[in-house]
């Protein structure tokens, strides 16, 4: 799925010369300098020194960051080191474990299912995976838990927008999630299809279409793909998503002759806590997680998000209608809850969720900026983005300190809008 030839733009900022970045035929992102896309050269560096800062006092390994406005890049740089257990440095073009940023990509797969008339989103997930067919939902009555048929069938929306009662077996201590931890369900040695019938299995922690819980409904979505398409996720992705886009070194493994370029993350959490384990993107998986399995480059989902930000269309190439795009990138929980403890964390005060992208409802009640109808969501091991189509704008932080993430968000958050002047 990686290809060896390199994608991106030079733009004359990066340290990374060991690795000079070549121009591509049909380029979307036009070299810029920070002044020219609306930022302040001052701000747009000291986002790189706040990160150098963190990076000397062994908080962060490295990381490569990327801002885009008006089609343009005004800011692409790496600090840091690759692998800190080497010291090699972080070039502009780092591999890098992007976990759940997995998510939008498998979501507009299944959004260009929909528009080729293979799929409806009101349509039952037993319908095409009839194992759902017979699901069961954990009911709290007089102090124990019992199991109850669901009322309504989740359907495909419902795990696009994280409504359809599936949880993470990380996501709290609820019989539903101890029983997913025991299952071992996020096991890499199951294959989609196996995978997808071990979770039916299991009881959902709520009714579908009654509450927001992040969960494993987009490993589900990707088995949807594969049967409606009759292709395996990691080929039609490759196939109808990243051949078209042009994202040459995104895929569920990466080939021996480009293992040198992969990030990694320090071997002891620099705060104490425990150290997470990340996946093995060196070798191939039977599971093709479409909610967590892809690596890709800082450029590659640059050229993605530059797809979301053009409404579907990256150098002549269409893959979804406009209407589509806007359609995903709305929220689609009205007054459906979210759930306490750690969704709630996920998705702040202010925020909805469309389908496949958490989405920016208030300019204000959220701790940190952003406009309203920006989108955004990140991965497990520290990576992160938004698209902020007011501005014209999207923004990339790419990094392994999966303990940090949610800090290292936040803060790029902040030191992007307080770049822009204009």
């Amino acid at each position: 799925m990686f290809h060896t030839k390199m994608l991106g733009y030079s733009i004359g900022m990066s340290t990374d010369r060991k690795h000079p970045i070549s121009h591509r035929d049909g380029q979307t992102l036009a070299d810029g300098l920070p002044q020219q896309a609306g930022l302040c050269p001052q701000r747009s560096q000291r986002l790189m020194a706040v990160l150098q800062d963190e990076v000397d006092r062994q908080r962060l390994p490295g990381a490569v960051a990327l801002i885009a406005r008006h089609g343009k890049l005004a800011l692409f740089e790496a600090v840091g080191a690759l692998d800190p257990a080497t010291g090699t440095p972080m070039p502009r073009d780092a591999i890098f474990r992007i976990y759940s940023m997995t998510k939008p990509i498998v979501s507009v797969a299944v959004m260009m299912l929909m528009e080729q008339g293979k799929l409806l989103l009101n349509d039952p997930v037993a319908k095409y995976l009839p194992e759902y067919a017979g699901q069961k939902v954990a009911r709290l009555v007089e102090g124990s838990v019992q199991l109850q048929a669901v009322r309504q069938l989740a359907t495909v929306q419902d795990l696009l927008r994280h409504t359809a009662g599936l949880t993470y077996e990380f996501m709290g201590n609820a019989a539903v999630q101890r029983q997913y931890a025991q299952t071992r369900i996020g096991s890499r040695k199951r294959s989609n299809a196996e995978f997808s019938h071990a979770l039916a299995a299991l009881p959902l922690l709520f009714e579908p279409g009654t509450v927001w819980e992040y969960g494993r409904a987009t490993d589900v979505l990707g088995r949807l793909v594969e049967v409606v398409s009759g292709q395996t996720l990691g080929v039609y992705l490759e196939e109808h998503i990243f051949k078209p886009l042009g994202m040459v070194d995104t895929g569920f493994t990466v080939p021996p002759a480009q293992h040198a370029r992969i990030a990694e993350p320090f071997g002891r959490d620099p705060e104490g806590g425990v150290q997470m384990r990340l996946i093995d993107v060196r070798e191939d998986a039977a599971l093709e997680s479409g909610g967590g399995g892809l690596a890709s480059t800082a450029m590659d989902y640059a050229r993605f998000l530059q797809f979301m930000l053009n409404k579907g269309e990256l150098d002549g190439v269409r893959l979804l209608g406009p209407r589509t795009v806007d359609f995903m990138t709305a929220d689609h929980l009205g007054d459906i809850p979210v759930n306490s403890g750690a969704s709630r964390a996920l998705l702040p005060p202010g925020h909805g969720f469309g389908l496949g992208f958490a989405v920016r409802k208030n300019l204000g009640v959220a701790a940190v900026p952003g406009s309203v109808g920006m989108y955004f969501w990140g991965g497990m091991a520290g990576t992160t983005f938004f698209v902020d189509p007011a501005q014209d704008l999207f923004a990339i932080l790419m990094l392994q300190a999966p303990n940090q993430r949610e800090y290292y968000r936040m803060l790029f958050r902040n030191l992007v809008y307080a770049a822009l002047v204009d």
